[in-house]
């Protein structure tokens, strides 16, 4: 109105951390669930679009999407943001759809076919690469059969550039970052369905996704042949933006209850033999347990000698 008072009521968005006591089970069970934990959830990826994409990024996003199901979330309305130069909307989706892990992508002039792979720590960007999309296959161009929703993929790096090079390298924990899926005790055989390779090589990363399959091979271990099935990405490295070494130091940290305690007195050599100490008191060998023999039997009527006095006094053990 004309004296600056609103006279329609305002709904204001709180923010997440302003919850501090839920009143609801629902409510609690939301809280818990995005709570620390000794044991972290699985991460989850967002997926989201720029105000402006291609339909090359708008098919790369989604074939991420289904490699990364069900630990992801498709935004599929664009957002007009640049992570680059600000990442407070990177930061506000990624609390909101509880994801620490995150790819971007979007086209223009400058940088044609682009995708910002990124990760957060405590809700604030840690990292965030660029990659330019030189060329891509997505999963509609291989026209075979596809792994199965949730597979744990295998990942193979190879080129020297992910072992010296400081961007390469934090590329590389990245990418496994992103696609190693969840952590598991133990995988069949048959679960093993999928191979993610990446190679860098010329100043650019190739990413090929292959289907594993098991073949007959006569006898109980199955001969093994790898067939691409999408999606096929040439990458070229852009900008970048990496976390400091000690905020990255900080990020790695792991609770005390996870560290593995000591134990006393247990070594291992360089073949990882396990070796142990056992402390034990003096043995008394005078009352050690031996062999019984016919011939160490003592005769009735046998007189027992204390070998001291025999010792000290021959004479006076013959007069006995």
């Amino acid at each position: 109105g004309s004296d600056g008072r609103c006279r329609f009521p305002v709904r204001v968005m709180a923010g997440l951390e302003s919850v501090s006591k839920p009143k609801t089970k629902r409510a609690k069970r939301f809280l818990e669930k995005r709570d620390a934990k000794v044991i972290e959830n699985t991460k989850n990826a967002l997926l989201i679009k720029g105000g402006n994409t291609s339909e090359t990024v708008t098919r790369a996003l989604r074939d991420i999407y289904s490699l990364k199901k069900p630990n992801a979330v498709l935004y599929k309305k664009k957002n007009i943001t640049r992570p680059f130069e600000d990442q407070t909307s990177m930061e506000f989706f990624s609390k909101k759809s509880d994801s620490s892990l995150f790819i971007f992508g979007s086209h223009n002039k400058k940088r044609p076919h682009n995708l910002i792979i990124g990760r957060m720590f405590d809700y604030h960007v840690l990292d965030m690469i660029e990659l330019g999309i030189e060329k891509f296959n997505g999963l509609r161009d291989f026209k075979n059969s596809k792994s199965a929703e949730g597979s744990k993929p295998m990942l193979i790096f190879a080129g020297d550039l992910f072992d010296l090079d400081n961007d390469h390298k934090r590329l590389k924990n990245l990418l496994i970052d992103f696609f190693r899926g969840p952590t598991v005790p133990n995988v069949r055989l048959g679960g093993l369905e999928i191979v993610l390779h990446f190679a860098a090589f010329g100043g650019k990363i190739f990413m090929r996704s292959y289907k594993v399959l098991l073949k007959k091979s006569g006898c109980r271990t199955p001969r093994i042949e790898l067939e691409e099935m999408g999606p096929s990405f040439n990458f070229v490295l852009r900008r970048t933006h990496l976390a400091s070494d000690d905020l990255y130091k900080k990020s790695l940290k792991q609770p005390k209850a996870l560290k593995a305690k000591k134990k006393k007195n247990i070594s291992q050599d360089v073949f990882g033999t396990t070796y142990g100490r056992i402390h034990m008191e003096k043995q008394d060998l005078g009352k050690l347990q031996t062999r019984k023999m016919k011939g160490l039997k003592r005769r009735k009527g046998e007189i027992k000698v204390v070998p001291d006095e025999a010792e000290s006094s021959p004479k006076k053990a013959k007069e006995q």
